[in-house]
């Protein structure tokens, strides 16, 4: 009996190793991405230090980085396959997390209007604007359970590269304000027992009063669906270089793909967070018609949408060989290059933003002639010596034809570089 259950206990163990998906199991698949990722490290630092290499191989300096590229990049590929794994479950999660911070803003409301109404007295505009936020709560947590599979109300915000569009979240925030204003005015008008009362609601909803918000409005959801466009077309014409992220961060909407803090992404947020918090105290100080936002706030939230929409032009680049020459080792002689010999080929660009992992760095390929080399990993304590974004070093294979061949990149994010022409000897 007890050996039975030893070795069910030890068939469950093995079941729930790295991909389960269960709220509770200790093997979930954070935890399987974790120690994939710990893994990992410790077999390239271990590979950077001269250690693990089969003795059949360590005689020949190619014969070694060959096997230990091929090591590394089928122990990228399996932490890959946990950070997607990982990535997928974390979506599926999130939808209540977002639900829930949703139903907490209400509450936040109900609070607040109580204990501002403590000496006012309750008011029918703060019960239509309760109404609105259970509304606008129900209609979110629908979306939410609808979208469940793409992290709930944040889905509409996640771009194609699987990361947080700041454009849209921006977008989105006023949408949903204007949204919550209007049904407050609603619930106002549907309260309202006399003419002038109602004529006044109703005259609340005139541009005159609204035209800078208006604006506003339009111009942020206009550059939402012009920067989608901008960003394709330059993937499609191999200008920009984007590469998808295993799950979407809130650093997304302050960063570039790197993880590196954005100016332009950086004021678009601070700028527009701060208008859109100004409009919620003009709806609360004057409920029944839309937020005057003062022309000069206005003009400075469009600047600020216009520096996001440059920088958007401004970013990426196609990669570019600059040059390529034989590498030459310490005592070597000065030769041609010849098939067998490494090259180093010098340019920028070959290393797109955001794919700095050890599985993208693996599909790294160079074209000598009608060969396709791949990139090996060199790996060195805490990264790679090669590829970098500006040198990669690779051998000449023994099937280039010898004479005039051309040398091209492509890079993880499937852009090509410019042909480069060499002389290749026998």
């Amino acid at each position: 009996m007890a050996v039975h259950e030893a070795r069910q206990g030890g068939m469950d163990a093995g079941a729930h190793e790295g991909g389960c998906t269960c709220g509770d199991c200790p093997h979930g698949a954070r935890e399987g991405h974790r120690r994939a990722v710990a893994a990992f490290l410790l077999k390239r630092d271990g590979f950077a230090a001269g250690q693990g290499v089969p003795a059949a191989v360590a005689y020949s300096p190619s014969a070694s980085r060959q096997w230990v590229s091929e090591e590394l990049t089928q122990a990228a590929e399996a932490v890959a396959e946990r950070g997607r794994a990982e990535g997928a479950a974390w979506l599926a999660r999130l939808w209540r997390w977002t639900a829930a911070v949703v139903w907490a803003g209400v509450v936040a409301l109900l609070l607040g209007q109580a204990l501002t109404a403590i000496g006012a007295g309750w008011t029918a505009a703060r019960t239509a604007g309760l109404l609105a936020a259970l509304v606008v709560a129900g209609a979110l947590t629908a979306a939410s359970w609808f979208h469940r599979a793409r992290g709930g109300v944040l889905a509409p915000v996640i771009g194609e590269d699987n990361r947080l569009s700041t454009s849209r979240a921006v977008a989105a925030s006023w949408v949903l304000f204007l949204a919550f204003t209007v049904l407050v005015l609603a619930g106002q008008l549907a309260a309202a027992s006399g003419n002038r009362e109602r004529d006044a609601l109703i005259d609340g909803l005139e541009l005159a009063r609204g035209a800078g918000v208006v604006t506003v409005l339009a111009v942020v959801c206009a550059i939402a669906v012009l920067v989608r466009r901008v960003v394709g077309l330059r993937v499609q014409g191999q200008r920009l270089q984007k590469v998808r992220a295993h799950r979407p961060r809130a650093a997304d909407l302050l960063s570039d793909d790197a993880g590196r803090g954005s100016f332009a992404d950086i004021q678009y947020v601070v700028i527009s967070g701060v208008a859109l918090a100004f409009a919620a105290v003009r709806l609360a100080r004057r409920p029944e018609q839309l937020p005057d936002l003062p022309w000069g706030l206005a003009v400075v939230v469009l600047v600020s949408a216009g520096t996001y929409l440059a920088g958007k032009y401004a970013e990426g680049g196609r990669p570019v060989i600059l040059s390529v020459v034989r590498a030459r080792e310490a005592g070597a002689l000065d030769a041609p290059i010849r098939t067998g010999d490494d090259i180093e080929i010098r340019g920028a660009g070959f290393v797109p933003v955001g794919a700095q992992g050890a599985d993208r760095l693996s599909r790294m390929v160079v074209r000598v002639g009608a060969v396709n080399v791949h990139v090996p990993l060199v790996p060195v304590t805490g990264g790679f010596d090669n590829p970098t974004d500006a040198l990669l070093t690779v051998p000449v294979p023994a099937e280039a034809e010898p004479g005039r061949v051309d040398v091209q990149v492509v890079t993880a994010a499937g852009v090509e570089t410019n042909r480069y022409t060499i002389d290749l000897t026998e």
